[in-house]
């Protein structure tokens, strides 16, 4: 059997941190007969946001994929979270979805986290929808955000819909193609609505408003323009035609209102995504790459007749076992059948496959291109793997994850628990790729990384709650690093002699400092056979092994050029290992003269705050050596975009509660790294070598 895959949308809802956009997701599973009782997110009982920390703190930490169907339309709905710490799951959700819903409060209008996934999803040429919510909402207006949209996100928003009343006395929405009122009782209940005519005061504005509507979608077709200019009247399906053909091109983004919390205006939004959001054949196929993750000029295309092709999104753990998210790009997969995990070079059998409602599961015994399932228990796959037919390997496009850039150290309170700790932070690995492990070699503390101090503390909740491992957690710890700013011609010479055969490597070399984000580079000027080649990965080897350690406080060194000029070596006593041992000495000797320099995470901070306490943000930003980038006024208060060290944002939230009395918020991300003030510097260098002492 052919599935159709134009009655397929695989889409997913994101905003910024209580927009609304996992009572979006409720409303559309309402809708579509998924669920019969509403859960409300602010009673902490939504279907999606499963997870006892979810209902807790009324935030989406975990994305959610739920399927339903509307008007014979199959959608795969993907809730992601709107938190910063929690951007991973955005992006990779967007990795796999075709389109999107952007969700904007109707009163908080565009928020830093919504720039940032709007940001994502431009990078990931995603389709989208925009939905103003919460209309209902004091100060909310929806031509406010709609003119935010085009201004911060320098996005083009299609106003398809108007709203009638504003705050409290909104009733309904006008539907500017079909000139219809669309206007809902008081009961709350979705289906109570009566279709009328544009209420008399709105008229005027209906066909301004339409007019503009009819005037862009048709610039996608010329044709139609010039009639249309010509004083011919378009039709409401060549009209449509037109929304689609823009929509698809990111030309335009078709822009909905209501207010998921009162059912109002959320039918419309769903046969939009019907009428508007690509099917999964209309999207850029997937390029598949080779080993090195370089495109090969090759693509998964979308059908159900070409080799087996998934991509492995997320790992989740529950109360089944492991679940594998994917999203089947090509061809089929049937219950039973060996698959290639094309990262690990290791074949499994896929034993159940089962399709998400949100909490629960209904066993599936095949799935083909375009739909998005998890497998359950696969032993060895990781977010981000291609599985594959085992006759066909390849390799999707694979995701790149920010690295960490804060630490905490825990230890378990009682002995019993260290082993159930290493499983359960095993497990938590394997479902969050920016979520990282180590032992501190030294005191053999279980050091745990992450995307920020939220981002941490959930895991830690996790830890206790999830698994019953209760931890002694240490302050949070920067992720330092050190770099050179000046050029050092060196020499160095390896020689061991002492009976037997010995060891001689000698080495001339510039040590400089490279571009930034560049790592470790080597290259070699050796002119002549004083250096034999095949020597030369030793060398590199050797220089590469000491950028974790640096010469100031040992932290992992970024960006040096280390350029071999020439040298020397001896017939019977170089051996590779000779110039792999003169290499790290080299790294030893000459570092300390190149300038090091110690370099801290800046983070991208936006605050937005009342009007009235902008000045006690900003002087507090300033005093954290914050560098004040801008502000915006917006109708509700003043936006400050800083870049901020890291290490001095530690505990912020609190601050900012108290200095704006509990109406300010704040997101932050990882920027660059920057060098540290002598000062700063000094007193880090100092601490690292206390720690030392201490160990020894």
């Amino acid at each position: 059997m052919n599935t159709d895959l134009n009655l397929y949308r695989n889409i997913g809802i994101f905003a910024h941190v209580d927009a609304g956009k996992t009572t979006t997701t409720e409303r559309i599973l309402k809708l579509t007969g998924r669920i019969h009782k509403l859960g409300e997110v602010h009673e902490g009982e939504s279907t999606t946001d499963f997870m006892e920390q979810e209902a807790e703190r009324g935030i989406t930490i975990q994305s959610a994929a739920v399927s339903c169907f509307w008007k014979g339309y199959r959608f795969n709905v993907i809730d992601t979270p709107g938190h910063v710490d929690f951007t991973v799951e955005v992006y990779r959700s967007l990795k796999v979805l075709d389109g999107g819903i952007g969700v904007f409060c109707g009163s908080g209008g565009v928020e830093p986290q919504s720039e940032t996934n709007w940001r994502y999803a431009n990078e990931s040429k995603v389709s989208r929808l925009i939905f103003v919510n919460k209309l209902d909402r004091i100060g909310a207006d929806f031509l406010r955000v709609t003119a935010q949209v085009e201004k911060v996100l320098g996005a083009k928003p299609l106003i398809m819909t108007l709203p009638i009343g504003r705050e409290d006395t909104f009733s309904g929405v006008v539907d500017l193609l079909t000139r219809k009122a669309y206007i809902w009782d008081a009961s709350g209940q979705p289906e109570n609505y009566e279709i009328t005519d544009i209420p008399a005061d709105m008229v005027d504005d209906v066909e301004k408003y339409r007019s503009e509507l009819v005037e862009t979608a048709l610039e996608m077709d010329d044709d139609l323009l010039m009639a249309y200019m010509e004083g011919e009247e378009a039709s409401i399906e060549d009209i449509m035609r037109c929304i689609r053909k823009g929509t698809l091109e990111l030309a335009f983004f078709p822009t909905y209102c209501g207010s998921a919390f009162k059912n109002k205006g959320m039918q419309l939004l769903l046969d939009a995504v019907v009428d508007y959001l690509p099917t999964p054949t209309e999207v850029n196929p997937q390029p598949l790459t080779d080993e090195e993750g370089n495109a090969n000029g090759d693509y998964a295309i979308v059908s159900e007749d070409e080799p087996f092709r998934a991509l492995a999104f997320k790992i989740m753990d529950d109360r089944f076992g492991a679940l594998t998210f994917c999203r089947i790009y090509s061809g089929k997969l049937n219950k039973g059948d060996t698959v290639l995990n094309s990262f690990t070079g290791k074949t499994e059998r896929v034993g159940r496959m089962v399709e998400m409602q949100a909490n629960e599961r209904n066993e599936l015994s095949f799935a083909t291109a375009g739909d998005i399932i998890a497998i359950v228990g696969m032993k060895n796959v990781q977010t981000g793997h291609t599985i594959c037919d085992p006759k066909h390997p390849c390799t999707l496009e694979a995701m790149v994850f920010p690295e960490p850039v804060i630490s905490i150290s825990v230890t378990p309170k009682d002995k019993g628990s260290t082993e159930k700790m290493g499983v359960a932070i095993g497990k938590m690995v394997a479902e969050d790729p920016t979520f990282r492990v180590e032992t501190d070699i030294d005191s053999g503390e279980t050091i745990l990384r992450g995307m920020g101090e939220l981002h941490l503390d959930i895991k830690v909740d996790i830890l206790r709650r999830t698994y019953g491992v209760d931890l002694l957690v240490g302050q949070p710890q920067v992720a330092y690093r050190e770099t050179i700013t000046k050029d050092v011609e060196d020499s160095y010479t390896h020689k061991k002699q002492s009976g037997g055969s010995g060891q001689y490597g000698k080495i001339d070399y510039v040590i400089r400092p490279g571009e930034p984000n560049t790592g470790f580079t080597f290259k070699s000027s050796v002119t002549g056979g004083n250096v034999p080649k095949e020597y030369f990965p030793a060398i590199e080897k050797g220089f590469n092994s000491m950028m974790g350690i640096g010469p100031l406080a040992g932290f992992p060194v970024l960006d040096v050029v280390v350029e071999l000029k020439d040298g020397g070596y001896h017939a019977v006593d170089s051996s590779a290992i000779a110039f792999e041992i003169a290499a790290k000495g080299a790294f030893r000797q000459t570092m300390p003269k190149a300038g090091p320099q110690m370099l801290e995470p800046l983070m991208k901070v936006d605050v937005y705050a009342p009007e009235d306490h902008v000045g006690d943000v900003i002087g507090d930003l300033n005093r954290r050596r914050g560098m004040i980038l801008g502000q915006e006024i917006s109708a509700t208060g003043v936006r400050v975009k800083a870049d901020v060290p890291l290490a001095e944002m530690f505990g912020y939230i609190s601050t900012l509660r108290t200095m704006t009395s509990g109406r300010g918020q704040f997101s932050m991300e990882f920027a660059h790294y920057a060098p540290c003030p002598a000062n700063v510097a000094e007193t880090i260098i100092a601490k690292e070598k206390e720690k030392k002492a201490a160990k020894n």
